[in-house]
């Protein structure tokens, strides 16, 4: 089971409160923007490119094959976006990442995939900081349990992972998973680039 198997889904439903309210996703790097950083890796490792996005989705609609937006409404959080992923997905497997995170691993899928036999199982990355729960391979078919999570008004997307059978990744380094969220991190991530 290869790329053909996944979904990329990108995650640039948020608010980005810690950018002043500005859409992340279309804040530039270099030449390109976040988005377009997180979906030059990320095509190559998947079947399709899904973004979930609440705001600006005629931008990003020209920089996938489809947009899902949050079918609950005030942003209440990755789980919204996820859920709207995975019921758009048509693949075994939906490859979930931020929109923010422009140095993901060209191998992020393969090594995720590759951490578990079971068909049910999460896999979620890990780092010596700790869990990164957006990025994560999920089974398409945990769709209706997610579905009846944020029903019941939950939120929490380690609370929801928790539910099934989880396997954390391990991965040495914690730049290829460094969030842009702030004027700051932008700037180091501009070093980065040019490094």
């Amino acid at each position: 089971m290869g790329a053909e198997e996944i979904t990329g889904l990108v995650l640039a439903g948020g608010q980005g409160q810690r950018m002043g309210g500005r859409d992340k996703g279309l804040l530039t790097l270099g030449e390109r923007t976040l988005v377009e950083h997180v979906i030059a890796r990320l095509s190559l490792q998947v079947a399709e490119i899904l973004i979930s996005a609440n705001r600006h989705q005629d931008r990003y609609v020209a920089l996938a094959q489809r947009v899902v937006s949050d079918a609950i409404p005030d942003y209440p959080g990755p789980l919204a976006g996820i859920f709207a992923g995975l019921k758009a997905a048509s693949t075994a497997w939906v490859l979930v990442v931020p929109c923010d995170s422009p140095f993901i691993p060209p191998d992020l899928a393969k090594r995720l995939l590759a951490a578990s036999d079971a068909p049910d199982a999460i896999r979620m990355v890990a780092t010596p900081e700790g869990d990164q729960p957006v990025f994560a391979l999920i089974p398409r078919a945990h769709s209706d349990s997610l579905q009846a999570f944020l029903g019941a008004g939950e939120r929490r997307i380690l609370a929801w992972y928790a539910r099934h059978a989880l396997v954390r990744v391990e991965f040495p380094e914690e730049q290829p998973f460094m969030n842009v969220n702030t004027p700051e991190d932008r700037a180091r991530a501009e070093n980065l680039l040019h490094a």
